[in-house]
């Protein structure tokens, strides 16, 4: 939890590296590729409108919103938010990160089912994320073995949600690559597009194997006090 022990050293320190290296990644394949211009000059902003239109999703919107690789869609408003970086901006990587947000308001308006189960399991998922620290802590300091398990039951729910964003992410990407490549974007500008999206990927892998890795650690560390006692 707050101290450092020979688990945390094992399995916890060697992802939270993987995960510094996916970020450093993807920032650096971004920023390769945000000077990469398309030949057809669309915008970010102009592409996510015409995939939108393409689908039938007219009434999903393509604001702007402040920030750095920001971008993300909002399911409760219908709005495609693209960051200030990419809104305006014509680069290859700009049009891969507004076509995979774009993915996503396809999978709601589809109902994809693994972005279903995504969107239902956020607010149990961030109340355990809050209090699972919470009440592994009391239930050590009262010696109760049963709140220590709720405790760490209740930190699963962010590796299962880490677990179900993947395939929710990897489909956005895969459907992005798909209308880009049909003649929005040239095979080699799509290939640039297509490491953007494959290196953003790695953070959501690196942060799975993370909270796996905690997981494990709390198992370790306090699923057996029974048999120990």
């Amino acid at each position: 939890m707050f101290w450092i022990d020979k688990w945390y050293l094992i399995l916890v320190v060697p992802a939270m590296l993987l995960g510094f290296w996916a970020q450093h990644k993807v920032n650096s394949t971004y920023r390769q590729y945000a000077g990469v211009y398309n030949r057809r000059g669309i915008t970010a902003a102009q592409a996510a409108r015409m995939i939108l239109d393409d689908n039938g999703l007219y009434h999903v919107r393509v604001e702007r919103v402040a920030g750095q690789l920001t971008d993300h869609y909002d399911p409760r408003t219908g709005v495609v938010n693209l960051s200030d970086a990419v809104y305006n901006s014509a680069s290859v990587a700009s049009l891969g990160v507004a076509a995979h947000e774009v993915g996503h308001a396809v999978q709601h308006a589809t109902g994809y089912l693994p972005l279903q189960i995504r969107t239902a399991i956020v607010p149990v998922t961030q109340i355990g994320s809050r209090i699972s620290p919470f009440l592994i802590l009391l239930g050590l300091f009262f010696g109760w073995e049963p709140l220590v398990q709720i405790g760490i039951i209740a930190f699963a729910l962010v590796a299962l949600f880490q677990l179900v964003t993947l395939p929710v992410e990897y489909n956005a990407s895969s459907r992005a690559l798909a209308t880009l490549s049909g003649g929005m974007l040239t095979a080699d500008e799509t290939a640039g597009a297509a490491r953007v999206l494959d290196a953003a990927a790695l953070t959501y892998v690196a942060a799975l194997i993370t909270s796996i890795a905690q997981l494990l650690r709390l198992i370790l560390l306090f699923g057996g006090n029974r048999r120990r006692d």
